[in-house]
């Protein structure tokens, strides 16, 4: 099975482009929405997280804004969160690929927002980036509900620029085109990376079960 990394900074398209992996019957998964998982009832971070953040969990659940606080006030705090996080979301990860493999799955896309600054890319056969022009990113994002300009600037600040994203990139899809030109591109890699003929320039270093945040 083919595993593709896929990244691309906010307001880029990432959503959409995943879907359209998706309806080639490739398997996605999705670094937040497994995070997501794990801090709702019922989830598996909702025990551990509690006892290292007391006061966090309301309702059975990881409140994320009470969670922001409590790393707020300890700088070594966000080492301990991932300490809790990031094995649980490896092991269900992992758990998805093997199942997605052992069903003759042959693609898999893996939706990782951070993926080059936590070094996932030397996990995976070959990196997607999503990227749009500048213009049409910042109307995207600003249209969100409750997205300021301040709010905005403040997560581009911690992302790894969209020009150093590009040219660590094994593909690009530019969204800014339109959906049909993203599908386009969509349908080319995916030809491309499943014929018997491709090899991935990158040779992953680790194992589907290592770390990928």
């Amino acid at each position: 099975m083919i595993l593709l990394g896929l990244t691309g900074s906010i307001g880029m398209g990432k959503s959409t482009t995943t879907a359209m992996f998706a309806e080639h019957g490739a398997l996605v998964w999705n670094a937040d929405d497994a995070v997501h998982a794990l801090y709702a009832r019922g989830g598996g971070a909702v025990g551990p997280i509690g006892e290292a953040f007391p006061g966090v969990v309301v309702d059975g659940a990881v409140d994320r804004a009470r969670l922001a606080e409590a790393l707020g006030r300890d700088e070594t705090a966000f080492r301990r969160l991932e300490t809790i996080v990031h094995p649980l979301v490896a092991a269900g990860r992992l758990a998805e690929l093997e199942a997605a493999r052992a069903s003759g799955v042959r693609l898999a896309v893996l939706d990782i927002p951070l993926l080059f600054e936590t070094g996932g890319d030397r996990a995976v056969d070959a990196v997607v980036v999503v990227t749009a022009d500048a213009d049409t990113q910042r109307r995207r994002v600003l249209a969100r509900p409750g997205v300021t300009v301040e709010r905005f600037e403040a997560i581009l600040a911690r992302q790894m620029p969209d020009a150093e994203k590009r040219r660590r990139a094994d593909f690009v899809i530019d969204t800014g085109h339109g959906l049909e030109a993203a599908r386009a591109r969509v349908d080319e890699i995916v030809g491309m990376v499943l014929s018997p003929d491709w090899t991935p320039r990158r040779q992953p270093l680790s194992p589907p079960g290592e770390p990928i945040h």
